[in-house]
């Protein structure tokens, strides 16, 4: 209205509470909650903001309205038809899907609708995630004649390599229990029961120590691409590191006494 500011929606919801659990939220319901480039740049900010934050635990990545993300937004795509556009277009996007696995904290997909094509890559570049059993996973871009060339790099490393190919090339949806079934997935839940599954995900995260866990995370990605004796070099060497830790060292002598570990910050 005139003389009247409209408040403009954030593409991004964010809240941590006190237990240092962060919720981010895609908020363009009525798109699906494609990445456009304005989605892409808040994630990022928001990621980094995380990066950088000692008080934040556990990240868990939702979307608003009736889906969890669309992908990419086609229609921002199709305005601006040249290759440098796309190729730094798919550069940021796969930088912020890199900066989910280099985040010191667990990041939990928490899927309600579709997640389809770079939705469907969200999904898999997430530690972890919790279904329900009214959302589906489609990589399907090839339906519109984009093979989902970088979504196929997050789908081969989370599932076998015919089931991906499948997907990639006939663009069909699966459900949740096939998701999980698969392995693209951890849990699922019937939509009322959602959000319990995933708190019980997070208390259980929440139990453990946070440096254990921001170890054994980097630790998780980097030996993956690592022939086999020199990821073991690596895990070694980690895990002697890990040791020297105080939360290590606090465990193992409660272990050895027979009592609870009295870790600091840490959900009882």
């Amino acid at each position: 209205m005139e003389g009247h500011e409209v408040a403009v929606e954030p593409f991004v919801l964010s809240e941590i509470d006190g237990r240092g659990v962060v919720r981010l939220t895609l908020n363009r319901p009525r798109q699906f909650n494609a990445l456009s480039e304005e989605m892409l740049a808040a994630l990022q900010r928001e990621l980094d903001a995380i990066a950088a934050n000692p008080q934040a635990r556990v990240v868990v990545l939702a979307g608003a309205g009736k889906a969890f993300c669309a992908g990419h937004d086609l229609k921002q795509m199709q305005a601006h038809p040249d290759q440098a556009y796309y190729e730094d277009l798919f550069a940021r996007c796969t930088q912020m899907m890199l900066t989910i696995q280099h985040l010191p904290q667990p990041v939990i997909a928490r899927v309600h609708g579709i997640a389809t094509a770079a939705g469907c890559q969200l999904v898999a570049m997430c530690d972890l995630a919790v279904a329900s059993t009214e959302a589906r996973f489609a990589v399907s871009g090839i339906t519109v004649g984009l093979f989902c060339s970088t979504p196929s790099v997050a789908l081969s490393r989370n599932i076998g390599r015919k089931a991906a190919f499948e997907m990639l090339v006939t663009g069909e949806f699966i459900d949740a229990v096939t998701a999980q079934r698969l392995g693209l997935i951890n849990r699922v839940a019937a939509p009322a029961d959602l959000d319990a599954e995933v708190q019980r995900l997070v208390d259980a995260i929440l139990a453990k120590p946070a440096e254990s866990i921001a170890i054994g995370k980097s630790l998780f990605y980097r030996q993956l691409e690592m022939p086999m004796e020199e990821a073991y070099r690596l895990a070694g060497q980690t895990m002697a590191c890990n040791m020297m830790e105080p939360c290590a060292q606090e465990g193992v002598s409660a272990f050895v006494e027979k009592r609870p570990p009295a870790w600091a910050n840490v959900e009882r």
